[in-house]
């Protein structure tokens, strides 16, 4: 059976330099037998996390649909922008709704045995290595594996050519190897 991949960005906008990365990752874990859904965190049209809000109306759909999607993929391939050298708040967000537990829910977290691989993008100078160690350690403290050997692209507007693909061949295997590893790593588990 394939491994099961669920892909997202923090980042929503047209253009994204971290959707463009995502994807050549995407085609990485394709190419090594994964099964990749992508998921536009927008869609989810998750409010702000309330806690009054969850406490009167529960979840709302989209993150009901969100932890669907997190229960039925073993791995999950996350690209982060940072902001304010934090992740987004779109991705804090999805993130923050999906671990609210349902009396419905199984007793273990959400993320608990997932295993996740990460690219960030940024046009500054870092690459976006500034928002991963919070996205790696909340993960963490949820229970996800998180794989070592991220991809992180500075200067990413200039890499990355108009079709959204790397000028150099070498950064377009590295973010495809990203994708590549983790649908390994989840052929072996």
């Amino acid at each position: 059976m394939p491994a099961t991949i669920l892909a997202f960005s923090g980042s929503s906008r047209s253009g994204s330099l971290n959707k463009a990365v995502l994807a050549l990752a995407i085609e990485g874990a394709r190419a090594a037998g994964a099964t990749v859904t992508e998921l536009d965190l927008r869609d989810l049209n998750l409010p702000i996390y309330d806690g009054d809000l969850e406490a009167a109306s529960g979840l709302p759909e989209g993150a009901r649909r969100f932890k669907a999607l997190l229960q039925s993929h073993a791995g999950l391939l996350i690209a982060s922008p940072e902001y304010n050298s934090l992740p987004t708040p779109l991705l804090v967000n999805a993130l923050d709704w999906a671990s609210r537990r349902e009396p419905t829910d199984p007793p273990s977290p959400i993320f608990k045995g997932k295993v996740v691989a990460f690219v960030a993008a940024s046009p500054g100078g870092l690459g976006g290595t500034r928002a991963l160690p919070a996205l790696r350690n909340s993960l963490m403290n949820q229970q996800a594996l998180v794989l070592p050997g991220e991809l992180t692209v500075p200067a990413a507007d200039k890499a990355l050519g108009p079709d959204g693909r790397f000028t150099d061949a070498k950064r377009t295997e590295a973010a495809q190897a990203v994708g590549a590893g983790l649908a390994r790593f989840l052929d072996r588990t």
